[in-house]
């Protein structure tokens, strides 16, 4: 089946060189987004358990770097966003920077790769984008004055750094920040032998258009779709390869073709909220299963734009973090549950047949939810939390909660609770097609049942 050219407006990523070093050594991202995870060194042992080679860490968590001491994983750390103006112009700070958080801990612990911020690119301060690179740059210099050699120093960038990835052999740098962050930053990387580390994930475009593009093909799962690049003559099988390639382009368009590329994130979530299509334990395992045995793939299979290149990477994630904001889809990354039990079962290795794992739970969500969703106070919510919440939503829109006024038709029962679900639903179902979501700081979740009676007309999104 000839699916001809898919326009997907994507996050994009590449392919890297093929190195023994590199090889067949699949990491892990250790997220700490959560208030129920276990201890450093009970999610070290469950990091072995999952036979990840690397694990990349949010920050330079001191325990956490003491417990991997003396085992054979490879650390990446990572400067918080928040310190990367002050390091861009104060090689003292990036020094001091060095000297707490990796040499105590260096070389026992396997600290390879030192990121600096993460995903600076797609913030709204744009101040921050320029002194990225000078940041870097510091940070570098200050691993050459502790005589650290062997650490490669990057920073994760979102596919949105694209401004064009379709088709691939048309990836282009966004204008604002091509010329004035993007060469320097690949000027640093080729000079310094490092990688440009991207974050790739085939969910968000697939889910945003799942009607023309095939699940399969997200899913690294398609027998019989192929997109061909007019331009190139290459053929795509899968969307990750399609997206990679894209990237690969880009830099080629800028003067740099061969600048190796680390994949930083990639994964699918296991579950979300109503209206977030195709988020389940099967396509989550399907999807990680499926890449992890590219990244592991000998010889390397690399790319059509690169083939036989080595992706090295670090999958999203080792658990699932119930603090992280935003959708549900947010807190459903994780292989394990946070008792360190399995979400699904998977060998970072690749070694592990398919025929030995148990069969996977039927996909339920792959298709749009048709019907309307309200949103609720979540049980357990924090009242006072709830109260500004409420507070909030009734600010917003026109007339949002006029009908939870003394006197007007959903007023009673006159609760905290009912009234802020009402202005939460309120709210949400004229401001979600804006972006406006039902969260409210975790506060809120969202139901299918219709909370409506009598006169009082709960308002639904409809999807």
């Amino acid at each position: 089946m000839e699916l001809g050219l898919l326009p997907v407006l994507i996050l994009c990523l590449s392919a890297s060189i093929s190195s023994a070093e590199l090889a067949a050594k699949v990491g892990v991202n250790y997220g700490q987004l959560g208030n129920n995870l276990p201890p450093p060194s009970q999610s070290v042992k469950l990091i072995q358990s999952l036979n990840a080679k690397r694990v990349k860490l949010y920050d330079a968590n001191p325990k956490i770097l003491a417990t991997l001491r003396n085992t054979d994983l490879q650390v990446s750390i990572m400067v918080p966003n928040e310190l990367i103006s002050n390091i861009s112009s104060n090689q003292t700070l990036a020094d001091q920077w060095v000297r707490t958080n990796v040499v105590p801990f260096y070389p026992g612990t396997l600290i390879r790769y030192l990121l600096v911020g993460n995903e600076i690119l797609s913030q709204p301060n744009k101040q921050i984008w320029f002194n990225l690179v000078p940041a870097m740059r510091k940070i570098k210099a200050a691993l050459k004055t502790h005589r650290i050699t062997k650490v490669k120093v990057g920073t994760p960038l979102a596919m949105d750094v694209l401004e064009s990835s379709f088709p691939p052999s048309n990836g282009t740098f966004r204008s604002d920040i091509s010329g004035s962050v993007i060469k320097p930053m690949l000027k640093f990387i080729n000079k310094t032998k490092s990688f440009f580390f991207v974050d790739l994930y085939t969910y968000f475009p697939w889910s945003s258009d799942p009607t023309h593009i095939d699940l399969g093909y997200a899913l690294l799962e398609s027998k019989n779709i192929t997109v061909t690049d007019p331009a190139s003559g290459l053929t795509y099988h899968n969307l990750f390869d399609q997206m990679v390639d894209a990237l690969i382009f880009a830099m080629k368009r800028l003067g740099y073709p061969d600048t190796r590329i680390w994949i930083a994130e990639t994964g699918w979530p296991s579950g979300g909220d109503y209206d977030q299509i195709g988020a389940n334990i099967r396509n989550a395992a399907t999807y990680n299963r499926n890449v992890v045995k590219k990244f592991n793939a000998k010889p390397p299979v690399g790319t059509p734009a690169r083939p036989g290149a080595v992706l090295p990477s670090f999958v999203f994630a080792l658990f699932n973090e119930n603090t992280k904001p935003g959708p549900s889809t947010e807190r459903n990354f994780g292989f394990l549950y946070p008792n360190g039990s399995n979400v699904y079962p998977i060998d970072l290795s690749g070694k592990t047949p398919e025929s030995e794992y148990a069969p996977l739970p039927v996909a339920t969500n792959n298709k749009p939810y048709k019907g309307p969703i309200w949103c609720m106070v979540a049980k357990g919510a924090n009242q006072s939390a709830v109260a500004s919440a409420l507070s909030y939503a009734c600010s917003q829109g026109n007339k949002t909660c006029d009908p939870i006024q003394p006197g007007g038709r959903c007023f009673k029962p006159d609760s905290l609770a009912w009234h802020a679900s009402y202005a939460f639903s309120a709210y949400w179902s004229q401001f979600r097609k804006a972006g406006g979501s039902c969260y409210f700081g975790g506060l809120a979740t969202q139901t299918i049942k219709d909370p409506s009676y009598g006169s009082c007309k709960f308002p639904g999104a409809k999807l």
